[in-house]
């Protein structure tokens, strides 16, 4: 397992871990959601390494790419995870993304489909205009640990037991110079006033890769609804007693329909 930063930004910093079992040779690339970094997918990255190699990226403007020389919108994100991969010389992965890192997804795969086996979408972002962006813009001028605690419980379910740690480092992370100012520039781009910039969504009828959407009935940040009516080749799985933090509240079951996902690929 390696922790990468790179010296010059060729690709954007990542987290790797190997396959501890067999694999057959098509990794799968984890990307955040907004405010986040590659740390939260660890649990998924360890619920995968007895199938499947993994990598997971810091999107630009979060993480270790605080300074990547652009950081935007999911467009801009989605470009920065193809340079990556074409750097790495990866020329075929299994997409998962979680609500801002579900629309950088997305749009490779609709960009890019020869680079997706499959693709894996976590309370994507782009799938209807509502959004508390309210809670969105107060989370990316946060610094205050306490603040930051009461603003992550809505992100998740109502039962879900916020860990300690998760706010305090959250908190910490942001006193480095430029993270809060960087985090309200991304808000900007992603969010269009009081709604969110959309995706074609019908456009994944014409994909050739399997796809699957996850989401929470106890989504606070994008309403649940926005996973109906999604074109009938998309696989939807929604989850009772689930927040928009799907990937952390049940990681269990996301890195089984992940796994799913990529055997599926090579039927």
């Amino acid at each position: 397992m390696t922790d990468l930063r790179p010296d010059f930004p060729a690709h954007l910093p990542f987290r790797e871990q190997e396959a501890t079992g067999p694999d057959d040779g098509v990794p799968v690339v984890l990307l955040h959601g907004f405010g986040g970094d590659r740390q939260t997918w660890v649990n998924i990255q360890t619920g995968l390494a007895p199938r499947k190699r993994s990598l997971a990226f810091d999107l630009p403007g979060h993480g270790e790419a605080l300074d990547w020389p652009r950081i935007g919108h999911a467009g801009i994100a989605a470009k920065a995870v193809v340079q990556s991969l074409e750097a790495l010389g990866l020329s075929k992965v299994h997409l998962v993304g979680h609500s801002m890192g579900g629309a950088v997804a997305a749009l490779i795969a609709l960009r890019t489909p020869e680079l997706a086996a499959s693709l894996t979408l976590l309370a994507p972002g782009g799938f209807g205009p509502e959004i508390n962006h309210r809670l969105l813009r107060r989370y990316a001028a946060a610094t205050d640990p306490v603040e930051m605690e009461m603003l992550l419980e809505q992100f998740f379910g109502w039962e879900f037991k916020l860990p300690k740690f998760l706010a305090k480092t959250a908190a910490e992370n942001r006193t480095r110079p430029g993270a809060v100012a960087t985090l309200e520039a991304v808000a900007n781009e992603i969010i269009d006033g009081a709604v969110q910039k959309t995706l074609p969504r019908n456009d994944l009828a014409d994909l050739p890769m399997p796809i699957k959407v996850l989401w929470g009935t106890q989504d606070r940040v994008l309403p649940t609804r926005q996973a109906h009516k999604l074109p009938g080749v998309v696989s939807t799985h929604i989850f009772e007693r689930v927040g928009h933090m799907v990937h952390l509240e049940i990681p269990k079951e996301v890195s089984g329909l992940i796994l799913q996902n990529t055997r599926a690929a090579q039927d």
